[in-house]
């Protein structure tokens, strides 16, 4: 793994080494100013006590974390705690009074700086991805001309603004692929072709450049970027996946994919392109850019802004960052709440298309139900269950059969595979006319009351729509947009699931709605509908495709309080809540019925991020934790890479790093015994290796050198000298919950100061997901020696080289003949110690 520049999610450089602060500076540069993993002099001589020999440099400042490894959450909270104290004029800070005041509010606006211009231009890069999306899908059917004042780069909405509303007046300015060649229109045979071929062809045409965009320049821009936004906050490192190339990839790649007609969406993208942007506010602010923590809390506020210009739904934003992915503290929530409401009124005021909503398919209701159907909202959410509890086995299903075949040359490769969807997807879709317009318009004609709807695209307010033939070609719409999506959402695009599966949930709800709608016309003196006014519509189809919509979002997200705030937001039915919140509670309780993990989790899973839920949370670990002790499932200290903390030298120590690939190494006393002194990480090791100007052959040490030794390099600074360690009897929930409460990389474990074994964050994720990992290390040590040094073929599992059972060894004698075994290892790939 190739080391990060001075943020774990954006190359920008090596970080500054030896930078220590200055009273000179005014408390505005020195609250913006701080640069890098390091700390104050004072903070860090705290953090770090400071005893190198005069041979050596003072210790720099702490490296960066290595790509896909986890953050020290402890080490980044208490880096914060120093900078506030230094700024605060606390008891033994340099300043106090009236500058340490100053610098703790110019300190304080940073986040809010951020978070505000984080909204603003997620705000209006929303409104330019609504604009730009609706004109690439309206040029598959084809193209306004300069006729009244039109422009080629007019979608057809703004083209023939005011004609829809004059019946019988044709728009002059809106021409169609075949009228623009001379082939007819659409009603004739010809004409039909050959707007069906030009629909085709462009259709594909977008998909295979969000391919190429997505191959080319930021492979993370790939997807919706939830499940890795969600492993991020969760102290996952992930370099460039929030870097100016994603966003940039991500924002054209997601408009070319929506256009392209693809079975997907873009508010489940956009949360990660509002991360995207708030990470490049970050990166002009030292102070938080320099802390891994801080920096998470600002991107789980950022993401508010995401879901409320998708949605237009400000309030349902700040609760899906909370609900789905972030457990910071409370005052996360008012900072996605200012976020949140930044962007909504950046879009509100932008009003991309000119009917004053913040999306496409926002409607209202002038209507009530009635106590009968709340039978019909119960099934609905049965059906919401049942949807996203296959949808999330199907996607899998998909994934894995996909694997199977990379092994072979059946498989096409990723941009080959979008440009096959791409096609099929054309061909199903225009001849299907609920699946020929783009996915927001069918929601919007699905969840809007006939009498409200000036723009009948799909014909479902039509004379004689309400008919059993509507209810089954409603039906057929969503079984193929429900293969589709399945088939859809994992290729190399930017793709969401939170549209599609709100419009699979829409048709199936407007269909159950219109099949109400005719039982009660067929027996309306029924003593079941005594409740309905004479003369006035009982049934409101289009409130059950809301309901519906709700079901099957909940179903494949899990997500419950969240969903109905925003379908709340986006009808302004507050009548309608309480039916919304049945089908949900149904929905999630059916889903977890059929499929343990949401459709973000199990791809958490499929991906092998090793995100531990806190405990609480809908996917808490503590349900998984297996019976028995930490002995039962460490790694130990017989297949450990461990330190003495004498006998070394820079060569022995880097020839050690060459040939070995553990992210990690226990440091004890000395060759004759197990006493455990620290533990120092790959990065912090390597990083004083390099930074030294002393000869190779110059000895290292762990502990205070010797008076006779004239030139040495004390590597204590870089070591963590007081690891978390437990009893390697502890129980495994005990383990976990270390892992779970505070966000620790590791967990020593050790018997009266011996060290006894070792369990890392990754290896802790192994062990909750049960993937077999003990017994495979088991066998492998019984017909080896012990000594491989490539455990993870190239994929680290944590900091460890394996997964053991644990020997109980409770003497003092036999950890000592285990370690004399470790150090026998260490010894024979990392070169001659002195």
């Amino acid at each position: 793994m190739s080391a990060a520049g001075a943020s774990s999610l954006n190359h920008s450089g090596p970080p500054s080494r030896g930078r220590s602060s200055s009273s000179d500076n005014s408390p505005l540069q020195e609250a913006f100013g701080t640069r890098g993993h390091g700390l104050p002099d004072s903070a860090r001589n705290w953090a770090f006590p400071a005893s190198a020999p005069a041979s050596d440099a003072a210790r720099p400042d702490r490296a960066a974390y290595e790509d896909m490894t986890a953050i020290d959450w402890i080490l980044e909270k208490t880096k914060e705690r120093q900078r506030l104290r230094m700024l605060g004029g606390m008891p033994g800070a340099e300043r106090v009074g009236l500058r340490g005041y100053i610098a703790q509010l110019a300190d304080a606006s940073q986040v809010w700086l951020v978070l505000i211009g984080t909204g603003l231009v997620v705000g209006a890069l929303a409104a330019c991805m609504d604009v730009a999306t609706a004109w690439l899908g309206d040029l598959k059917m084809g193209f306004c001309t300069g006729a009244d004042g039109g422009s080629f780069f007019l979608n057809r909405d703004f083209c023939c603004f005011g004609y829809d509303v004059d019946v019988g007046k044709k728009c002059a300015g809106w021409l169609s692929w075949s009228e623009a060649l001379h082939m007819g229109t659409s009603r004739s045979a010809i004409g039909w072709l050959v707007e069906y071929s030009f629909f085709i062809a462009l259709s594909v045409l977008f998909a295979y450049m969000a391919a190429c965009l997505i191959r080319r320049y930021a492979f993370f821009a790939k997807h919706s970027g939830i499940p890795e936004l969600k492993t991020v906050l969760g102290g996952f490192v992930m370099n460039d996946f929030l870097g100016g190339w994603t966003l940039a990839a991500k924002s054209f790649g997601l408009c070319l994919a929506v256009a392209s007609g693809m079975w997907l969406g873009k508010e489940g993208p956009l949360v990660h392109v509002a991360c995207c942007v708030a990470n490049q506010f970050i990166r002009l602010f030292k102070a938080i850019d320099a802390n891994e923590a801080r920096r998470r809390e600002v991107l789980a506020a950022a993401a508010a802004a995401g879901i409320s210009v998708a949605f237009g739904s400000p309030i349902g934003g700040v609760l899906f960052s909370i609900e789905t992915l972030s457990y910071f503290p409370d005052k996360t929530m008012w900072h996605a709440f200012v976020c949140a409401m930044t962007a909504a009124v950046m879009l509100q005021a932008i009003d991309p298309f000119r009917s004053g909503n913040l999306v496409l398919y926002q409607s209202s209701y002038t209507v009530d139900w009635h106590d009968f159907e709340l039978v019909p909202y119960m099934l609905l959410g049965i059906f919401g269950g049942l949807y996203g509890g296959l949808f999330v086995r199907l996607n899998m299903a998909v994934q894995q059969w996909k694997i199977r075949l990379s092994h072979s040359s059946l498989l096409p490769s990723p941009v080959k595979q979008v440009v096959l969807v791409a096609l099929v997807t054309a061909i199903v879709n225009y001849p299907n006319f609920y699946m020929k317009v783009p996915t927001s318009r069918l929601v919007l004609n699905l969840f809007t009351e006939c009498a409200q709807l000036l723009d009948d695209d799909v014909g479902l307010c039509k004379t004689g729509a309400a008919s059993g033939a509507t209810v089954v070609l409603l039906l057929f719409a969503a079984v193929l947009a429900f293969a589709l999506t399945a088939v859809t959402f994992g290729l190399h695009v930017p793709a969401g699931i939170l549209l599609p599966s709100i419009a699979i949930g829409a048709l199936v709800g407007r269909a159950f709605g219109i099949g109400i709608e005719l039982f009660v016309r067929a027996v309306p003196d029924s003593l079941f509908f005594a409740s309905c006014a004479p003369d006035v519509p009982c049934v409101t189809p289009g409130t059950y495709a809301v309901v519906g919509a709700a079901a099957a979002l909940a179903g494949v997200t899990r997500m419950t309080v969240s969903i109905v705030v925003i379908m709340f937001e986006l009808t302004g039915a507050l009548t309608f809540v309480l039916p919304i919140m049945m089908a949900v509670m149904l929905s999630k309780w059916v889903g977890d019925a059929l499929s343990e993990h949401s459709i973000y989790e199990a791809w958490i899973r499929f991906n092998g991020y090793p995100l531990i839920a806190s405990e609480g949370s809908a996917s808490s670990a503590a349900a998984h934790v297996p019976p028995g002790r930490a002995v039962d499932h460490m790694t130990a200290l017989v297949d450990l890479h461990v330190l003495p903390a004498t006998g070394h030298s820079i060569t022995s120590l880097q020839q050690m790093l060459a040939t070995s690939s553990v992210q990690g190494f226990p440091v004890v006393a000395d060759i004759h015994s197990a006493v455990l002194l620290g533990y120092i990480s790959r990065t912090e090791l390597a990083s004083a290796l390099t930074s030294t100007s002393l000869r190779p052959e110059t000895p290292a040490f762990f502990v205070a050198p010797g008076s006779n030794i004239n030139s040495a390099l004390d590597l204590r600074p870089w070591m963590d000298q007081t690891p978390l360690t437990l009893s390697a009897h502890a129980p495994m929930q005990l383990v976990v919950m270390y892992f779970q409460k505070l966000g620790v990389r590791y967990v020593l474990f050790v018997d009266h100061g011996i060290l006894q074994g070792l369990l890392t964050r990754k290896d802790a994720w192994h062990v909750l997901n049960g993937d077999g990992r003990q017994e495979k290390q088991r066998a492998r040590r019984e017909g080896d020696s012990g000594d491989d040094d490539g455990d993870d073929g190239g994929q680290s599992v944590g900091l460890l080289r394996g997964q053991a059972d644990s020997p109980d060894a409770s003497s003092r004698g036999e950890s000592t003949q285990q370690f004399q075994r470790a150090y026998s290892i260490v010894s024979e790939s990392g070169g001659p110690l002195l």
